[in-house]
């Protein structure tokens, strides 16, 4: 759809396309500019940057949009936030934020005159500076947009239980080729237009990428705009390159777009039927570039990809370009939009919103302010009974669904669950009991029968582990709350998502005036040694590795062995604010080790000798047993007592991890041992045998600087492995007792002979379960069904 109707008087216009110029100088002005800002002298070399490293091609577009809302902020008393979707567009986002007064009020030497212009001019995309992208230094930011592809899912997160937010978001036809923003176009059946706020996309064409077209600027209208309406939308269309012309069709489009939305929500919230909308959207197609040097060097770059980055090359060396930079500068005529102090002509400042009603300083785009601790229930309320330790079994998420569902009964306004259609298998299905899976979709009969589905859901169930991610990102970067569980091989479809929220976090800390918000709680499930029936291609516990990678600030690694350890750790996760919590653990059924108290005490230290499955109370043990995670949990007391059984005088030390940053030394991590505590545990010269969730050279990594690192033997995940069951896999990666036991005698002196006959039956026994699978289809059971016998 097209509007055609003029809403600017001609004063509105003159204004309007002022403030334009302005930000569009700023921008110009950030990437080559550190001097003489308003060129009230000719320009020198010396005003000039050394280095260019500004993007300016989407940054006329961004501004071009961010003034036109802020006009409907002020006429509309609209509450809105802004996303800028192309990466390196922060020109187009900072020049308004500064031109609003936020930019200098957060930061005094950036201020509204000469000398704040110059600091502003002069740190962009500058050592110790400002970023390209909109960092979390940048005011009114929740989107960095550092990796393409998650502006349209994290503002639907932030639109999400936000009934009076809009949340407008310029998508980069660059960025529009990525799956993930791909796939969260069809976000739009899962808003609901009663209690939630709504996501205005605007899909700024400008025709390409760094030197490539792009695809939907390419393709025909008609096909394009068909594309929209098969997502689902109502898409609007506003073209050109004339800056009048354009400045009447975006605020006559944009103005229209608003007011749909208001009628959207006044006939959902008035019938109470929240039935799923065609929402407004906006095809912006404006020139890359635009306003910037048409030419250089006899070569098209408004209009063309060689506006992406930095239009003009070389600037200091070549006289020609530095004519032109001017030329182009100038253009803009700052001195009719400053004043001679370099301020803001008053008649210009009276265009933006005032005090929060500025994006810039929206407490929604600053999260923490709003956030409000969860209501919570007793997690002990939820505990396995455990009498006696490893002699019963349990489903180990199915008490936290439980615990899940009871929160979000107590937090109907600021908690969701997430999870990419795995819910039911990951035994978390009892949250349905408080509340079902969002869905605005159609709806058959037999959805009445287990379909859980609800346009008041607050479940967020879609097959993109990419959308859902960015869902709740956005969702905690406005101060709400959230849980996201995902099968272990699938994870690694995020590990980028991952990457750029922990950078996010950890930026943020830098930053005072970011007020902290609430955790990225991950629950790995489905584990790589439960994957008996999906083989190989679901075997991965690498994105442990990946966590590790990232700052210590802001990442917490959890391998809770059994129910009530996982409900300790869920219980402390969801309570924290700014780290991404990953826990890790099985949804099958598994030993249960350890009453709800001594799990608390377990888990709040975080590692700890179990005193039940040792035998070396007041002496030096012979050898340290270790085990992270549940499987290598129960492998390990497996072979600690075929060791007690076979050798009566061995003195065995039992220790198990669920904090699995305990390893690192103190200067590498918060919850990092002392290394007399570490020494303590591990002794200073006995054998360590580590049996590991994930992949053994993690554990290596963890603790290399560690004074017995020399004795310390790791067994974990080493991509063996096919249609197994879940012993055999164990005895392919060599984590089963069996190999335990064997790697016991070859690593104690007394053992290495006298040990030979029982290194045989190990074997032996290896090879019979082996058989038995083979033969049966599932693992000895009296193997497979074993107890702690002490």
């Amino acid at each position: 759809m097209t509007m055609q109707s003029t809403t600017l008087s001609p004063e509105e216009l003159s204004k309007i396309d002022a403030y334009w110029r302005a930000c569009n100088y700023l921008a110009a002005g950030m990437i080559y500019l550190r001097d003489n800002p308003l060129l009230r002298e000719p320009l020198k070399i010396e005003h000039v940057k050394s280095r260019l490293l500004g993007h300016w091609g989407s940054s006329p577009g961004l501004s071009f949009t961010y003034i036109h809302l802020n006009r409907l902020i002020n006429k509309y008393d609209l509450n809105a936030i802004f996303m800028a979707g192309p990466g390196h567009g922060a020109p187009g986002v900072l020049g308004p934020v500064y031109l609003e007064g936020a930019y200098s009020e957060t930061y005094p030497n950036k201020s509204e005159d000469e000398h704040g212009m110059r600091q502003f001019f002069k740190e962009f995309s500058f050592p110790g500076g400002i970023g390209s992208h909109c960092t979390p230094e940048t005011p009114g930011s929740i989107h960095e947009g550092g990796e393409l592809g998650y502006s349209v899912s994290h503002a639907f997160g932030a639109a999400y239980d936000n009934p009076d937010l809009i949340v407008a978001v310029v998508v980069g036809d660059g960025e529009s080729e990525t799956a993930p923003l791909a796939t969260s176009w069809h976000s739009n059946k899962f808003l609901n237009p009663i209690r939630d706020g709504a996501v205005l996309p605007i899909l700024h064409l400008n025709g390409y990428k760094i030197n490539n077209p792009t695809l939907l600027s390419r393709i025909p209208h008609e096909e394009l705009e068909n594309l929209f309406k098969g997502y689902g939308w109502t898409p609007y269309f506003v073209e050109g390159s004339d800056p009048d012309t354009m400045h009447q069709a975006m605020a006559a489009t944009m103005e229209q777009c608003v007011l749909d939305i208001r009628r959207i929500q006044q006939e959902a919230r008035s019938s109470g039927k929240p039935v799923r909308p065609r929402w407004p959207m906006i095809v912006l197609r404006s020139p890359k570039g635009w306003t910037g040097p048409k030419q250089v060097d006899g070569k098209k770059v408004e209009g063309f990809w060689r506006a992406h980055q930095v239009p003009l090359s070389n600037v200091r060396d070549t006289p020609e370009h530095f004519k032109q930079l001017e030329d182009w500068l100038r253009s803009y005529k700052p001195e009719e939009l400053f004043d001679r102090d370099g301020r803001l002509l008053p008649e210009l400042k009276a265009l933006a919103p005032k005090g929060a009603r500025r994006m810039s300083a929206n407490p929604h785009a600053n999260g923490g302010l709003l956030r409000k601790a969860l209501h919570m229930p007793d997690c002990r309320d939820y505990a396995a009974v455990v009498t006696k330790p490893g002699t019963t079994s349990a489903e180990n998420t199915r008490p936290l669904g439980k615990f899940l569902r009871d929160i979000m009964s107590l937090n109907m306004h600021n908690f969701r669950v997430f999870g990419p259609d795995e819910n039911s298998s990951n035994k978390l299905d009892d949250v349905y009991e408080a509340s079902k899976k969002t869905w605005l979709a159609d709806y058959l009969p037999e959805d009445a029968d287990g379909g859980e589905l609800s346009p008041d859901g607050r479940v967020m169930e879609m097959l993109s582990e990419h959308t859902l991610e960015g869902w709740l990102e956005g969702y905690l970067l406005t101060g709400r709350h959230g849980f996201f569980s995902t099968y272990e091989a699938f994870v690694h479809v995020i590990d980028s998502m991952f990457n750029q929220h922990a950078k996010w976090l950890a930026m943020s800390k830098e930053v005072a005036w970011r007020a902290p918000v609430s955790s990225l709680n991950l629950l790995i499930t489905s584990t790589v040694w439960r994957q008996d029936h999906n083989g190989f291609t679901h075997q991965d516990p690498g994105f442990l590795d990946v966590v590790v990678n990232k700052s210590p600030e802001v990442t917490r690694i959890y391998l809770p062995p059994d129910v009530n350890c996982l409900l300790t750790v869920a219980d402390h996760c969801l309570k924290s604010t700014d780290y991404i919590n990953v826990i890790v653990c099985d949804k099958q059924k598994h030993l249960q080790f350890l009453d709800m108290d001594a799990a608390i005490k377990h888990c709040t230290k975080g590692i700890g000798i179990w005193g039940w499955a040792s035998n070396d109370q007041g002496v030096e043990p012979d050898l340290v047993v270790a085990s992270a995670g549940d499987i290598p949990t129960k492998e390990a007391l497996a072979a600690v007592v075929l060791l007690r059984e076979n050798f009566p005088e061995l003195k065995i030390r039992f220790i198990n991890v669920v904090d699995l940053y305990k390893l690192t030394p103190e200067s590498e991590h918060p919850h990092g041992l002392s290394d007399k505590d570490f020494d303590s545990l591990f002794t200073l010269d006995k054998p360590v045998l580590f049996n590991f969730h994930g992949y053994p050279w993690l554990i290596h990594r963890l603790a290399y600087r560690r004074n017995n690192h020399k004795n310390l033997h790791v067994r974990g995940y080493k991509e063996k492995g096919s249609i197994n069951t879940p012993l055999e896999l164990a005895i392919q990666n060599e984590i089963d007792r069996f190999s335990l036991v064997i790697d016991a005698i070859n690593r104690v002196p007394a053992l290495r002979v006298a040990g030979a006959h029982v290194k045989e039956s190990m074997r032996d026994r290896q090879i019979e379960c082996r058989n038995y699978a083979y033969e049966h289809g599932i693992d000895l059971p009296e193997v497979d069904n074993w107890v702690w016998p002490y």
